[in-house]
């Protein structure tokens, strides 16, 4: 297996990244990209591994989906008192990772989070189908539970309580997160792994400095 591994190598050839092609400003960049992905029916295009680390220094990462951006950050939704819930309240800085390996592109971005408003929260959380509203209250996500069946017993006292309605109230544990970037770096593969890699990054005068890394 070891050996196996070591010799595993794809020469990533399709694309290049050149400063003159980056757009003003790194959401207009992302943007970009991110059209890029999803014309190229990218599967799941807005899957990303988010990082957190806990109060005594431990990193753990895991795939969540994006689910809107703008100008001012990145948002995502989760249980607050998952593990990333806890981790993101003790220490809130992040950093998100995409990797499109049909484009051979890979987006890093770090920064620090706050939770989104409750309004905003509950209309997302009331626009998802009702399996998952249903879901989100039945799991105490990242929790100790005994086995399956737990769920699937909460899931159905939960489906026979609201059989009349087709929108939940929102858990208060339970909500949206807002992604402020301070870094972001573009990656595009390149052959002879000499990759591409430009960077935006926040100065304290409220700007982005651009600038190419080694690869």
């Amino acid at each position: 297996m070891q050996e196996e591994l070591s010799h595993i190598r794809t020469d990533y050839t399709k694309l290049q990244l050149d400063e003159s092609m980056l757009k003003e400003n790194p959401f207009q960049q992302f943007s970009e990209w991110m059209e890029a992905a999803i014309q190229a029916n990218v599967m799941e295009p807005n899957a990303m591994t988010i990082a957190t680390v806990s109060k005594d220094g431990k990193p753990s990462s895991r795939i969540v989906l994006l689910r809107g951006f703008d100008g001012k950050g990145f948002v995502f939704f989760t249980n607050y008192e998952s593990k990333k819930g806890i981790e993101l309240l003790e220490n809130p800085h992040i950093a998100l990772n995409f990797f499109w390996p049909a484009l051979e592109r890979q987006i890093r971005i770090e920064g620090a989070v706050s939770k989104i408003s409750y309004e905003d929260s509950l209309t997302y959380f009331q626009s998802r189908p009702k399996e998952s509203q249903i879901s989100a209250w039945a799991s105490p996500q990242s929790h100790t539970i005994e086995n399956r069946s737990v769920l699937e017993e909460k899931v159905k006292q939960l489906e026979e309580q609201y059989a009349t309605q087709e929108v939940l109230p929102k858990p208060e544990f339970w909500g949206g997160y807002l992604v402020t970037p301070t870094y972001f770096e573009f990656w595009q593969g390149r052959a002879n792994r000499l990759h591409d890699r430009l960077v935006f990054e926040k100065t304290p005068e409220n700007t982005w400095q651009v600038k190419r890394i080694a690869p």
